[in-house]
């Protein structure tokens, strides 16, 4: 079985994870759902960053111990993503042993090559960001980001010889167009390699909270450096050499486009360093605004998704998510467009739909559909087609279309309901051959959108299949499912999937508190 192997960012722990954090994550989680889909042996890894000083501050601040209050905050992060049914197979802590096993020894082989030595900083750094900047990276004097103003440090600190690999860097986007997507963002790193590149401090001076660096204790690894290791130690780099063969280099990295620099420019230059085999393609998604802001804690704008996921529930959220963002674009949340999404697209459309035909079969066939002798309808090729459509998407990272192109084939059946009209057809016993036929294709149309949905809305896809007779009580399901049955099945009648919002709901008062 082929082997799949995707990350995200991993994230600070200074507080809980906002909406846009969420999406990420949720976008993530419905490429890995697609790839086990596919038949893929996948591997998703997810996790949290801890040894930033703004982690350490903040448990400081709540008179904790930092450890401790990354052990709390990480059982947050973990029941936020269970609501969410975000299906990761490994979550990475920067605190952990085979962490900083992995880090110490690839510090250790970019030793060995020749590329750290010491010397001293002097600029601008971000502490949000936790990042250094150089002068051409501000906008009016703040960062772009946070639109806050950069501490000035002057620090001892070890350096990385991130200028040595310039050249390599661009013969690798050369010979590789596909290692970072969208194109935009590819663009947007070709333009700085093509500006130059200069080498970048490897380490903090002064600090404790953090992994040493092997060759001098009294200096911890950069925190962004040390980040970027947990794609490798978490499969072994360091600790286990057999475990990262199997699953090393990585497939895909998921990330926020405003950190495409540390993963396609350092992370790389970092595993060139070391020796080891670069990832194979990067993803920079786009942001989640509210209020027509980016979600950001230090501004401000943050809205936590837990809040959102319970006004309708995660699936109808991964759906807004999934459906309404052109993936690698920005886009927006309201709740007033997701309630309206939520009325449209489930409650009027495939949750009407599905109870529509099992309260049909129920009616005319005592929940019992026999296998048509004429033969598939018209419907048989709309899903044929959605089907196609939908893997070209996925295949794409398109999940935006992915999304659309289950939704044609379920207007195509409401459409067809309208035509064949099973109640006219019950009401002539010379034409029961058509109205088992329109039954049936009705009920197999809903469960070919429901495999093709299952990435996006896991939970909701299950219980879809579950009432048309389809895979989903014991079995995942796979590719192959969505290709058309022409077979018996049992329809099951349920309380409706999404009841409809008869007038819209006010605006929680909480919704963009910061936390």
């Amino acid at each position: 079985m082929a082997r799949y192997f995707l990350t995200t960012a991993i994230d600070y722990v200074n507080s809980r994870p906002h909406l846009g954090t969420a999406y990420e994550k949720i976008t993530a989680d419905v490429i890995a759902r697609y790839k086990r889909l596919s038949g893929f042996e996948t591997h998703f890894l997810m996790g949290n960053d801890e040894h930033s000083q703004n982690v350490y501050r903040r448990a400081r601040e709540l008179g904790e111990e930092p450890l401790a209050y990354c052990d709390r905050m990480a059982q947050e992060f973990r029941e936020v993503w269970a609501r969410l049914e975000i299906s990761f197979d490994d979550f990475i802590r920067t605190t952990e042993p085979r962490h900083r096993a992995g880090v110490t020894r690839m510090i250790e082989r970019m030793e060995a090559a020749g590329d750290l030595y010491e010397g001293f900083y002097e600029g601008p750094y971000c502490v949000s960001c936790e990042a250094f900047k150089q002068e051409k990276d501000l906008v009016d004097g703040l960062c772009p980001i946070h639109m806050t103003k950069p501490d000035w440090i002057r620090e001892k600190n070890h350096f990385f010889r991130l200028s040595k690999y310039q050249a390599r860097l661009q013969a690798h986007f050369d010979a590789h167009p596909e290692f970072l997507v969208p194109e935009v963002r590819r663009n947007e790193i070709l333009r700085l390699l093509e500006g130059g590149l200069e080498d970048i401090s490897i380490s903090r001076a002064g600090q404790h909270w953090g992994i040493p660096l092997p060759h001098d204790p009294s200096s911890v690894v950069y925190v962004w450096a040390d980040a970027l290791i947990n794609y490798a130690s978490a499969v072994g780099y360091g600790g286990d050499e057999q475990l990262f063969r199997a699953w090393w280099p990585a497939n895909l990295h998921v990330i926020g486009k405003d950190i495409t620099r540390f993963h396609c420019v350092i992370w790389p230059a970092m595993l060139m360093s070391a020796g080891l085999e670069l990832p194979r393609q990067v993803f920079g998604h786009g942001w989640v605004h509210f209020k027509g802001q980016k979600m950001s804690k230090s501004l401000g704008t943050v809205l936590e998704p837990l809040e959102a996921a319970d006004r309708f529930g995660p699936d109808p959220l991964r759906l807004y998510l999934v459906k309404e963002i052109p993936y690698g674009n920005d886009g927006d949340f309201s709740w007033e467009r997701f309630e309206e999404r939520y009325n449209v697209d489930l409650a009027n459309n495939l949750g009407n739909l599905v109870s529509r035909v099992a309260a049909m079969v129920d009616k005319y066939r005592n929940g019992v559909l026999v296998a048509p002798a004429a033969g598939p309808g018209r419907l048989a090729q709309v899903a044929a087609e959605a089907a196609a459509a939908y893997g070209t998407a996925m295949d794409g990272f398109a999940l935006h279309e992915g999304a659309a192109a289950a939704f044609r084939l379920i207007d195509a059946t409401n459409e067809y309901i309208a035509e064949t009209q099973p109640w006219a057809l019950a009401k002539d016993p010379g034409r029961s051959a058509e109205l088992d036929l329109a039954l049936h294709d009705a009920a197999e149309a809903v469960r070919v959108a429901a495999v093709l949905l299952q990435p996006i809305m896991p939970v909701s896809a299950v219980e879809i299949l579950r009432r048309v007779g389809g895979t989903g009580t014991t079995t995942e399901p796979r590719i192959a499912d969505a290709a058309w049955r022409n077979a018996a099945r049992t329809i099951i009648k349920g309380e409706p999937l999404w009841p409809r919002l008869e007038a819209p709901k006010s605006t929680p008062s909480q919704g963009a508190r910061q936390s």
